[in-house]
């Protein structure tokens, strides 16, 4: 058996050491910025000649900048650290009828956005999507463009990055990372648009105490992203938490999977509308957002579509409570507009499934204007930057 040279495992370890510390101090100026070196070393334990040379570090590879200077009563002015929003992340929210793609600096404040619709042909949509990233990179000038994020409504294969489950994008077994890749010369990161979301508040909303929670979106589908004990679970083939294809009624309509009466095509936008139309002869080109608008203009046919969705939400989150027991449920999506209707609803079925010693999650709404998925694909760029 080979022996271990004790010199090398030392400069291993050492080197895992500022490494972790490096990472440390990074996302101290990204959650606390503006701050001081004095202020690092105070929150982070370090000593401040530690913390003078990973600044040092860290400003040399333009991470951070330098700012305004503070005021003491004595004593040298500190200085201001921040991250420099001159490192920017491409981030891309694929959906079932349209996409988008952004610019995002490292502290996830969008500076532009291109919108385009969804093509049903996968290499008609990644080309028009090849088109909208050079655009992108091309206005980005003298920024350091640090990857490429991308959000999908469905699952797919880490290694290789193809679609494996996408049943309302209906895109079978498609190479969607590799044409970018070689047409950009950027990594490309990839992931469920739940998960995402499921990024997007670990990093962006300050959701560091919170450790088991789930993110549940709600649109042409419904998805569901999974916290536990602080890890983002991805399960067997990256398939966990594909609680909207569990099936509520084996004799309901048929699901975009294949199945009978899954969760989304009783709880989702698609089934509200479905809802409104088999109440009345009435059949147009009416969206999600216009049925919320009839409802609050008192028209009963909405309110009650709207109404049977919520209890539908409700009841598939009762699987959600029994079998992972989160601290919170932030539900994403364009019903959270319209919560004076849903909330109640939906906590008053959850409640019911609350287990004796058990407690109800609080149900949080996440109010993001559509940007919460996007958020999510600049947070997984950056986690490898910044992740400890």
């Amino acid at each position: 058996m080979q022996g271990i040279n004790s010199n090398r495992a030392q400069t291993a370890s050492s080197e895992v050491v500022r490494d972790i510390n490096r990472r440390i101090v990074l996302n101290l100026v990204r959650t606390r910025h503006p701050i001081s070196r004095a202020d690092l070393a105070r929150l982070s334990g370090l000593q401040r000649s530690t913390i003078s040379l990973i600044v040092e570090q860290l400003i040399q590879e333009n991470w951070v900048i330098e700012g305004a200077t503070g005021r003491l009563p004595r004593g040298r002015r500190p200085t201001f650290l921040r991250l420099n929003d001159e490192r920017v992340i491409i981030g891309v929210d694929i959906r079932p009828t349209q996409t988008t793609v952004a610019l995002a600096d490292a502290n996830g404040k969008f500076t532009s956005q291109d919108v385009m619709a969804t093509a049903p042909d996968p290499r008609t949509a990644s080309d028009a999507l090849v088109e909208s990233i050079q655009r992108i990179i091309a206005g980005c000038r003298r920024k350091k463009i640090e990857g490429v994020g991308i959000s999908l409504p469905g699952r797919f294969n880490q290694n290789a990055g193809r679609l494996l489950f996408a049943p309302n994008l209906k895109w079978r077994d498609f190479d969607l990372r590799t044409p970018i890749v070689k047409a950009t010369g950027l990594e490309v990161e990839m992931e469920n648009a739940a998960n995402a979301c499921v990024l997007a508040a670990m990093w962006f909303d300050r959701m560091e105490e919170c450790r088991n929670f789930v993110v549940v979106t709600v649109s042409e589908g419904i998805g569901t992203g999974i916290l536990a004990n602080g890890q983002l679970v991805r399960g067997l083939a990256g398939m966990a938490g594909e609680f909207g294809h569990v099936p509520l009624d084996h004799d309901g309509p048929v699901c975009g999977c294949g199945s009978r009466g899954c969760w989304e095509v009783y709880g989702s936008n698609r089934a509200a509308l479905r809802y409104y139309f088999e109440s009345g002869p009435e059949r147009d080109d009416l969206t999600f957002t216009d049925l919320l608008s009839r409802a609050d203009h008192g028209d009963a046919r909405a309110v009650k579509a709207v109404e049977t969705m919520a209890h539908y939400l409700g009841r598939g989150m009762r699987m959600i409570v029994a079998g992972l027991a989160p601290e919170r449920i932030l539900v994403v999506g364009d019903l959270t507009r319209a919560w004076h209707r849903f909330g109640p609803v939906i906590e008053a079925e959850v409640q019911d499934q609350v287990l004796p010693g058990g407690c109800a999650p609080r149900l949080v709404p996440a109010h993001e204007e559509g940007v919460a998925r996007l958020r999510g694909t600049i947070a997984l760029v950056l986690q490898k930057h910044f992740s400890v």
